[in-house]
């Protein structure tokens, strides 16, 4: 099986990235959080920061554009080659309401002939390869059939599907009767993503979709780092799985603290980060909330090695 990191703004960056390959079972793809085009204007330089190679050595990254104007994407693509990528990924899965609203991402789903000449256009303009994040349809689950002609007939690096429309936004379920129709129907390899939580949720996809090799995670990777190591049985010693996570939380705080100005950026960063990896600690809520009130950087670090001490010697 192969593992992705899905791309989550403002958490997924170059930092994380590269501590999470240093201390857990790396990722075979790493997916940069969307670049949108600017017609008129290259990169900025926190977008420089997220591609630059030597930010991330050793990661096999593809950037993710987020678009609905072909030549914007391809002048992107371009400016990607330059800094030596060979791969992008298309963003047609994002639900957020600013993006729809655009008729970007998912939202770009509800209208397919649109969609259909921007991908004839992006694909007759570069020899990149190129693959697809979509969702199933913007309002209902039926639109998917006709998405999945539109991208049967380019050659796609790779379909990855999040199984879900974008009015669901993260609710519902995953509509797996939709993907079962993608496995049957798709011309290209696919890529599970939704709701990969625990071990039993990879390996439930893994046993009905016994074709599908690719699964990428998001939310629950950032919930519990150890997840992929987990479905693979990677983890045996308890003291060694705490050292790993407290020098990973270490290489990531200290890293963000390197390019903020002052306490609080970096801890408003480390903050978003614990909203999610905390289920790690459901017991202790002392703790998690003088994290969350921390606002320097003393108080902060004496709450995170309190919490790691607490649950190295617990039975967590």
């Amino acid at each position: 099986m192969e593992y992705y990191l899905a791309p989550m703004e403002g958490i997924t960056t170059h930092i994380y990235r590269n501590a999470y390959h240093k201390y857990f079972r790396p990722m075979d793809k790493y997916f940069t959080p969307f670049l949108v085009p600017h017609s008129k204007k290259g990169f900025s330089e926190k977008e420089v920061r997220e591609i630059a190679p030597e930010n991330n050595r050793g990661l096999c990254l593809v950037p993710q554009i987020l678009s609905n104007h072909a030549q914007d994407t391809l002048n992107t693509v371009r400016k990607l080659e330059q800094y030596g990528y060979e791969e992008v990924n298309l963003n047609f899965g994002c639900p957020s309401k600013t993006v729809v609203s655009k008729y970007r991402g998912s939202g770009f789903l509800a209208k397919p002939e649109e969609l259909d000449r921007f991908l004839d256009q992006v694909f007759k303009g570069t020899r990149a390869r190129i693959s697809v994040k979509t969702r199933i349809g913007r309002d209902e689950p039926e639109e998917f059939y006709r998405l999945l002609e539109i991208y049967n007939q380019y050659p796609l690096e790779e379909l990855i599907i999040h199984p879900r429309t974008q009015k669901d936004f993260y609710g519902n379920i995953p509509n797996l009767e939709m993907f079962a129709y993608a496995v049957k129907e798709s011309r290209h390899p696919l890529c599970y993503n939704g709701d990969i939580f625990t071990a039993r949720d990879c390996e439930n996809i893994c046993r009905r979709f016994p074709e599908v090799s690719r699964v990428m995670a998001g939310r629950g990777v950032i919930a519990d780092p150890f997840l992929t190591g987990r479905t693979e049985g990677l983890l045996k010693h308890r003291e060694v799985m705490w050292e790993r996570l407290f020098g990973f939380h270490d290489q990531v705080y200290h890293g963000y603290r390197q390019i903020s100005s002052g306490d609080l950026p970096a801890l408003f960063k480390m903050k978003e980060i614990w909203t999610y990896m905390m289920k790690l600690f459901p017991e202790n809520k002392k703790l998690a909330k003088k994290i969350k009130k921390a606002e320097k950087h003393g108080d902060y670090q004496k709450a995170v090695e309190e919490l790691f001490s607490w649950a190295a010697s617990s039975e967590l």
